[in-house]
């Protein structure tokens, strides 16, 4: 049988958009800018050390206390820097804002393949679309300047609700805001717990866009499986 969808969100990072470059990379050219040579590989793992403290720390990017996320991530990038042996507050603060603002616009991202497509043949078939993503405020920009926003009534992001996926509220909210019901809205996303069991959490139907890495897929039914968002339609209209 047909699903009798109506709604579909959509996760952004390794769904629709991803880095154009790893993480240290981006770090030692702002490093590089500034005069300093330091190993990408060593930022990256300075920035995941970093990253995970503070998104133990302060959730949903620091909204409950009184953080907002451009403070938040420049606490991120500037104890990355201090990992890595840089102290020197200038040179932290002027790294910090030039990544703040680089992560900001299509320098740094690009869309998937397929994923452009995908969503215009999605409107074209009427489904009404959001964002549900663990993403801070600056998400809005960065589709806009990949050219994806136009696709979608709202964009939610963890930062917006205070509530980060796999939390179930930040699903109802884009239920309510898409006016459906659970069982007429999918989530397509990438991550298998917080995007495919969340929302089927909540009631909604999902599929897994396939990273090539995930072993709990053995719960996934091949029919939820996406191996290319090219896959979409078919399997809704099947």
């Amino acid at each position: 049988a047909m699903l009798r969808l109506r709604l579909l969100t959509w996760d952004v990072k390794d769904t629709l958009l991803r880095l154009r470059q790893p993480v240290g990379e981006s770090y030692a050219a702002a490093a590089r800018a500034q005069g300093l040579r330091l190993r990408p590989e060593a930022l990256s793992r300075s920035f995941w050390e970093a990253y995970g403290a503070q998104s133990r720390r302060f959730p949903s990017y620091g909204r409950g206390w009184g953080l907002s996320s451009r403070q938040w991530w420049g606490d991120v990038v500037k104890q990355t820097f201090r990992l890595s042996g840089v102290h020197e507050d200038g040179v932290l603060t002027l790294m910090a804002e030039n990544l703040y603002r680089d992560f900001c616009s299509a320098r740094n991202w690009e869309v998937l393949p397929g994923a452009a497509e995908t969503l215009s043949q999605c409107c074209q078939r009427g489904f009404c679309m959001g964002v549900v993503s663990n993403f801070d405020n600056r998400l809005e920009n960065i589709l806009s300047q990949c050219n994806l926003r136009h696709h979608f009534k709202f964009v939610l992001t963890s930062e917006d609700t205070g509530f980060a996926k796999p939390d179930g509220r930040i699903f109802k909210k884009a239920l309510c805001l898409g006016g459906v019901p659970p069982e007429q809205a999918a989530h397509i996303g990438d991550n298998y717990t917080q995007d495919y069991r969340a929302a089927r959490a909540v009631g909604m139907h999902s599929f897994l866009l396939r990273a090539t890495r995930q072993g709990e897929e053995l719960e996934v039914p091949p029919e939820h499986i996406l191996p290319t968002l090219g896959h979409l339609l078919a399997l809704i209209e099947k």
